[in-house]
């Protein structure tokens, strides 16, 4: 009976990870995730490490195996996004209901922010342990998203640090995206300048570089960013940005824009235009 039992709690763990990081893919790797999950499911807890659940004296709770799961695939991959998100949800439902469970909603005032509060700051110590990975970036823009209004230093700091973390570019990206998404356009496009290589990383660097550009009211320097990827070797990856970046570079009065290695259809801005 006890093997059935364990057996159908691995079948449901492979399941569940199945759905959370999507597809047949991601069946496979959890395959071979099955021997760690087996050492998972017979200690009481987990280990204290970077990237695990720290050891606590509550009872387990019937979601703790997938919790254990999902940190033993950003144990793996700190970079996961999908895990990282399924995991974080876990935590701050955890946070909010051990929150709610001590303050009643009905009688204290603020309980509703203070819960949020508890659930981000749950979600901030998760960030903050699998952060000390040196592999880990995508924990490191999660920490600065959760900042970026109170700490606007320490964010970009983070940020910085993902961007040299990760020699792809998805880091820099997401912190471009990030900065210009909280309406600091200037800011994004000094992040990105400093740490775009144009031919080792993704085109979507470039293409948040022309977005912050103009955002900042730079149209001349978004030109060149637009033009600068006609180099990038992934040409057909900067095909498919184009018609997003077209229109953006036209702006309200719709005037179509060329993209690189095309013939200018738009007057060329003069270097010192704002």
């Amino acid at each position: 009976m006890a093997f059935r039992q364990r057996l159908g709690a691995e079948n449901d763990t492979v399941r569940y990870l199945t759905k959370i990081l999507g597809g047949v893919p991601a069946m496979v790797r959890c395959m071979a995730l099955l021997p760690r999950l087996r050492q998972l499911m017979r200690r009481p807890t987990s280990a204290s490490r970077v990237g695990v659940r720290r050891p606590t004296t509550a009872g387990r709770r019937g979601d703790t195996l997938h919790e254990d799961a999902l940190r033993s695939v950003l144990s793996d991959d700190p970079n996961n996004d999908r895990a990282f998100s399924a995991l974080a949800e876990v935590v701050r439902r955890r946070a909010a209901e051990a929150y709610e469970a001590e303050h009643d909603p009905l009688r204290a005032p603020g309980v509703a922010q203070e819960r949020e509060r508890a659930a981000n700051l749950a979600v901030w110590a998760l960030g903050e342990e699998l952060a000390g990975n040196p592999r880990a970036w995508y924990p490191l823009v999660e920490l600065a998203r959760l900042s970026v209004d109170d700490d606007h230093e320490g964010a970009t700091r983070r940020l910085v640090t993902a961007a040299e973390r990760d020699p792809t570019g998805r880091a820099l990206a997401a912190g471009i995206k990030l900065l210009r998404t909280n309406g600091q356009p200037g800011e994004a496009l000094n992040l990105g300048v400093g740490h775009w290589r144009l031919r080792e990383q993704i085109p979507q660097v470039g293409e948040q570089l022309v977005l912050a550009a103009l955002e900042s009211g730079r149209p001349a320097e978004a030109r060149q960013h637009l033009d600068a990827l006609s180099e990038h070797p992934d040409a057909e990856a900067v095909l498919e940005l184009l018609p997003r970046l077209r229109a953006a570079m036209a702006g309200p009065s719709g005037t179509p824009v060329s993209g690189p290695g095309e013939a200018r259809t738009d007057p060329v801005p003069d270097a010192g235009e704002p």
